[in-house]
């Protein structure tokens, strides 16, 4: 019967297992997480990959059709390879993958996993030998016209569904990167804050071993002083006076430079801070803005999208995802409320 589909019936089809992929995903999910999740891509009741995978299992099965070894394989590998380079360009696309076994045995990238391969196997006899048979038989009793006025009206509906739930996963994509970027600025303004004050404390201590030099170099000369003034009790007046004078001066000089050396510290001390603190300031206020306006300005689509893949990750930017998913559970409970 094969050589008699046309495209119609073969978007009918397509159409027809995406719902039955949704319903078969939609419960599955719903029981494993104790409550109802529209899950898939679109917000209707359509997972493409499913569609998807039962085409590509019914067209590749066609020369070897009632060699049930050889369709389990043929069906097996050639739905694994779809589902790899799904997952794979969507998350190049979107840089968060809807699904992830890199916990499961023996899986590839966390894009297809042993598990989910023998599933696509055991899928391919039960599609070709089970349901699409009574699927088959219902659809090729329709009038030729019914198949398309159904197409005609399920293509434009599916379409806007998949342009609206397609501009969620990019604006989520910019949202990550955006984040991603302000978390990057704001971590180097804090390691020029800490190389700063790092430097600042290399001086301090280098002056202070200066000052700390030159109180020695004082103390010497005021001793070499004494022993002079010990030498000739006929000098003593004299000895006196000029080493009061030299003790005096030392004494001066000393806390001159000590004065400068605290206040041209204080000084570059200040103006650094100052400037750290201005780019600190200004970027923990972009970054509050922006994290405001993420928790804020969230989509619909952009919320559901969240919500029907509570289990995307994302490797690229895994802290910002985090954030984003607690942003949206903040929102949520507020619409609850």
């Amino acid at each position: 019967m094969i050589e008699n589909y046309t495209v119609p019936h073969w978007i009918l089809f397509f159409y027809i297992y995406c719902f039955l992929g949704w319903v078969w995903e939609s419960a599955y999910v719903s029981v494993c997480k104790r409550k109802f999740v529209n899950r898939g891509f679109l917000k209707g009741p359509f997972l493409p990959i499913y569609g998807s995978g039962a085409l590509c299992i019914l067209i590749a099965t066609i020369p070897v059709r009632g060699n049930i070894p050889l369709m389990f394989l043929v069906g097996m590998v050639s739905a694994t390879v779809l589902e790899y380079v799904t997952g794979a360009v969507m998350e190049r696309l979107f840089r968060v993958r809807c699904w992830d076994y890199s916990d499961k045995f023996l899986n590839v990238n966390g894009y297809i996993c042993l598990s989910s391969t023998i599933c696509w196997g055991v899928m391919t006899i039960l599609v070709t030998d089970v349901f699409h048979v009574y699927i088959e038989r219902l659809v090729m009793k329709l009038d030729l016209r019914v198949v398309n006025y159904a197409v005609l009206i399920l293509t434009p509906t599916i379409a806007a569904d998949f342009v609206t739930s397609f501009n969620a996963a990019l604006k989520l994509r910019d949202a990550l990167i955006q984040n991603d970027r302000v978390r990057a600025e704001l971590e180097k303004i804090i390691e020029r804050k800490n190389a700063l004050e790092a430097e600042l404390e290399r001086l301090s201590a280098q002056r202070s071993a200066e000052t700390k030099s030159m109180l020695e170099t004082g103390l010497e000369k005021m001793a070499e002083s004494r022993n002079i003034l010990g030498a000739g009790l006929e000098k003593v007046a004299e000895q006196k006076n000029v080493l009061g004078a030299e003790i005096g001066k030392m004494a001066g000089q000393v806390q001159e430079k000590t004065s400068v050396f605290g206040n041209s510290l204080s000084e570059v001390k200040e103006k650094a801070y100052a400037q750290i603190r201005e780019e600190l300031q200004e970027t923990y206020i972009r970054f509050g803005e922006y994290k405001e306006k993420l928790r804020t300005s969230y989509t619909k689509s952009t919320r559901g999208l969240l919500r029907r893949n509570p289990d995307a990750v994302s490797r690229f930017h895994k802290e910002s995802f985090a954030e984003l998913k607690q942003n949206l559970i903040e929102k949520l409970e507020e619409i609850r409320r």
